[in-house]
């Protein structure tokens, strides 16, 4: 890891507030000297120890931003990305990474969440959809030019989740933003999952009876588990090849006489719905489904799926969610917020310039699922002309037992967004490996993920680029990396071919 030692005076960091170009208003820039160590108001953030100059600012008015600019600076730019519905900042990887020599910038999208209905707002719609982050990016160069004296060298992108979204989006749309991006858990035809997630939490709520608790989540998730866990060659806690795995809710039917362990015949018949995939009202299949083993959210629909559609869609804080239409509502989503799918295929014009893109999706993902990523991966690899061609621009690392973004039976830690980084390791870190992916032309062939207990690791696993599974090499120790290898997984070859609904 390379630093430049490019020290402002002590006068640069707060000469950066005031007026700017581009309704750049700079409200605050002051220089941050931690004794010994500076942590911002966030459950999320981690100690700071470095000294920076911290930059507050808004675009257009309503689009918050923050620059934390290092005194050691590495002549990098780091963007980070925010999840769920934004509206906050992503303290927690400008944390992480500032110590490294970043000059680390993230933004609100365009609205603070303590903002009510927002989304009514054309103006906020389109911020959070993508404008906000391109802005943000395109002022952050300008702030680091006035404060360092050049431009970065390379400009990176890290998030997940909406973060995911957003790094996605920046490739597709703006290619000169970044010239690499970090996309975990992306959910590239988000209006889509939202149907998903809005049209089962409401079916479970008219049909109470059936509805399933967490409890009987853990109880398919863990049944589920036992039946697929050793595909991958091991018995370890984890599917690691879900997409071969084969096991159907019906096996979860009380028998006569058994009332633990079980599910009742209304639940099943529920389970069996909401994993297989969801057809529209003329019975027609609208998504692929969800793989084995996969719990979702209980409970009604989330805030965020209501006000996607009573503010953002229809514009009514009295909508009634319960006359909510599956193949109507998406239309209707899709028509308001076009530009909230990150489904383009076409990145050629960012791939043509050198830029790279590492993708990451966790198996288990109850949130983001994985098959809409893998399909995105897919149609984008045949756009390209075949897979080969897709990777010498952009990975997809599938990660065996990971929740949403981070946590789960698996290991879940390597460098990612919200995630324990290891500086200057692109073998354990994703976005070192992006960096010399970047800068030195050595695209990873594999990650290193850590399940950690505490701060030491309880067991490391291999990462494997799509359509290669990391499988047990027949010995060696079943908790270390070093045991297992890439080899090509028939079933996600096979999934390079299927017709998907997303990349159209």
């Amino acid at each position: 890891m390379s630093l430049l030692l490019l020290l402002a005076s002590a006068s640069a960091c707060p000469a950066l507030a005031g007026a700017r170009d581009g309704n750049v208003v700079i409200t605050s820039a002051e220089r941050v000297v931690p004794a010994p160590a500076w942590k911002v108001d966030n459950a999320r953030s981690v100690p700071v120890t470095v000294p920076f100059c911290r930059v507050q600012g808004r675009i257009e008015g309503n689009i918050g931003f923050e620059a934390w600019l290092p005194d050691r600076w590495n002549g990098r730019m780091l963007g980070a990305g925010v999840g769920g519905d934004a509206g906050v900042f992503n303290f927690g990887d400008m944390s992480r990474r500032i110590g490294e020599g970043f000059a680390t910038v993230t933004t609100d999208s365009g609205h603070k969440v303590s903002e009510a209905r927002w989304m009514a707002n054309a103006k906020a719609r389109v911020d959070y959809e993508h404008r906000a982050v391109h802005l943000t990016a395109v002022a952050a160069k300008s702030l680091i030019a006035g404060l360092y004296g050049r431009k970065p060298d390379r400009s990176y992108f890290t998030g997940c989740s909406g973060g995911g979204r957003q790094a996605l989006k920046e490739m597709q749309n703006y290619p000169g933003d970044y010239d690499g991006v970090l996309a975990g858990a992306p959910g590239p035809y988000m209006p889509l999952q939202s149907v998903r997630m809005m049209y089962f939490s409401l079916l479970q709520k008219q049909q109470p009876n059936a509805a399933l608790s967490d409890a009987d989540w853990s109880l398919y998730e863990s049944r589920a588990t036992r039946a697929c866990d050793a595909g991958d060659g091991v018995t370890d806690g984890i599917i690691g090849a879900p997409m071969s795995c084969r096991f159907r809710p019906a096996a979860l039917l009380c028998t006569a006489g058994q009332s633990t362990d079980c599910l009742t015949a209304p639940k099943v018949a529920m389970l069996e719905a909401i994993v297989s995939p969801m057809t529209d009202e003329g019975g027609k299949a609208m998504d692929s489904g969800l793989l084995p083993g996969v719990r979702t959210r209980p409970g009604p629909p989330s805030p965020l799926l209501r006000a996607m559609w009573a503010d953002g869609v229809y514009n009514d804080p009295e909508w009634d969610e319960n006359r909510f239409r599956r193949s109507a509502d998406l239309a209707a989503a899709n028509r308001i917020m076009p530009e909230l799918r990150t489904d383009k295929v076409d990145i050629a014009p960012f791939l043509k310039k050198g830029g790279k893109a590492i993708v990451y999706q966790g198996w288990a993902d109850p949130s983001t699922n994985a098959g809409p990523t893998i399909d995105y991966v897919a149609a984008a690899a045949r756009k390209q002309g075949g897979m080969t061609r897709l990777s010498q621009g952009l990975r997809l690392f599938m990660v065996p037992g990971m929740y949403h973004c981070a946590r789960g039976p698996g290991a879940d830690q390597f460098g990612g967004s919200g995630q324990q980084p290891w500086p200057g390791d692109p073998q354990r870190d994703a976005l070192w490996a992006l960096i010399e992916w970047v800068e030195k032309g050595r695209a990873p062939d594999t990650l290193v993920a850590t399940k950690l207990e505490g701060t030491s690791a309880r067991f490391t696993r291999t990462l494997c680029p799509y359509p290669l599974a990391a499988r047990y090499r027949g010995k060696g120790d079943t908790n270390a990396a070093a045991s297992y290898s890439c080899a090509p997984d028939p079933a996600l070859t096979r999934s390079l071919s299927r017709p998907t609904l997303v990349g159209s």
